[in-house]
């Protein structure tokens, strides 16, 4: 993935859509979790925006209400290759 800045491209990940998946959520209803829109999600997913420090707060609380444990280095280390193909 690449983040893209003043026409710049710079290397950016990060794994929300492999967390959004694994608390099978929506890009909908996951946005309502933490408090973003949808599309804001998306963007998220695909590196067109950083995930702020303070969403990745909300991911992680969000996660938590759901049963499942999230990290910061969850949200911002980069996936293992076999799970960014999935």
């Amino acid at each position: 993935m690449t983040f893209l800045n003043s026409g710049a491209s710079i290397p950016y990940m990060n794994n929300i859509l492999q967390i959004r998946k694994r608390l099978g959520l929506s890009q909908v209803a996951f946005g309502e979790a933490i408090g973003v829109s949808q599309g804001n999600v998306s963007h998220y997913e695909q590196g067109r925006q950083e995930v702020p420090p303070d969403v990745a707060r909300r991911v992680i609380a969000a996660a938590e209400a759901l049963g499942h444990a999230v990290t910061f280095d969850d949200i911002y280390r980069p996936a293992p290759a076999a799970e960014r193909a999935a």
